[in-house]
């Protein structure tokens, strides 16, 4: 594992890459002052990676998700995916948040066929690939039930076959469990890799759990607060598909123990590999 902080490029050249922040700064307002949300985030994201984004609170872990969202627009600097200027949402990019944000009247199905037909996709096709998104995610014999009769797992599924149903290159997922029990939470985990590793998306995975964070990612990205800036980057040397073996593993614990030394206990200087 390379538990030294792992510089970023800046320039673009790097091969590959999905998503880029290049220097990017945000403040926002207060009343009698700025607050500098970013101050110089620069980060590339390559084609089909899986990074999670950790840190205290007020560090900007969602801030930089709704700029790659293109949710909101940064002050200075740029970002980009594939090269080219995020200038607001697009259906390259799916967008998945820790509220479900399913419409209560309609149905599975109806959810997830819902950006699509947005998007003047013909029913029959419209249909096709709102039926493969929900098989993808398991929710099959729920494609007719509306949003109230299922559980809180349930409802985070059908949002993720939202996402996947429109066919993005790119996931954003901002603490999409954090409102989940910890048995869901890791059943959901599992299922998420199960399905990236079918599909291969670009992932930027926010979130405020260290075990989730290792788990789940080939670098975590540690974030510092005021101004929020990135602390270190970690390479998670831990193979796919990731089990409840590695999640139990002396290898395991070793990273997660630095990722969470560098979360809560900045300013103690990283160890050595």
């Amino acid at each position: 594992m390379n538990s030294e902080p792992t510089e970023n490029p800046m320039n673009g050249d790097s091969i590959n890459s999905r998503i880029s922040f290049r220097d990017v700064v945000k403040t926002f307002p207060l009343k009698t002052a700025t607050f500098t949300a970013l101050d110089g985030i620069s980060l590339d994201i390559a084609d089909q990676e899986f990074v999670t984004v950790v840190g205290p609170s007020g560090c900007g872990k969602s801030t930089l998700m709704s700029m790659a969202a293109g949710l909101q627009e940064p002050d200075s600097g740029a970002v980009l995916v594939d090269g080219t200027p995020v200038s607001g949402p697009g259906p390259e990019r799916g967008v998945i948040f820790q509220q479900y944000a399913l419409f209560p009247w309609l149905t599975v199905r109806q959810n997830v066929e819902f950006g699509l037909k947005l998007a003047s996709v013909p029913t029959a096709e419209r249909r096709r690939r709102a039926a493969a998104a929900i098989a993808l995610v398991g929710l099959d014999e729920f494609a007719d039930a509306l949003p109230k009769t299922l559980s809180g797992g349930m409802k985070q599924r059908c949002a993720i076959a939202r996402a996947y149903a429109v066919d993005p290159q790119v996931l954003l997922m901002d603490e999409p469990f954090g409102a989940l029990d910890a048995l869901t939470r890791v059943q959901l985990q599992d299922q998420l890799l199960e399905t990236w590793s079918q599909e291969k998306r670009t992932v930027l995975f926010i979130t405020h759990d260290v075990d989730e964070a290792v788990y789940l990612a080939s670098r975590v990205v540690v974030m510092a607060a005021r101004p929020g800036r990135i602390h270190r980057v970690i390479d998670v040397d831990l193979p796919y598909p990731r089990t409840e073996e590695i999640r139990l593993s002396p290898e395991f614990r070793r990273i997660r123990n630095d990722v969470w030394t560098s979360v809560y206990h900045q300013d103690t200087p990283p160890r050595a590999a």
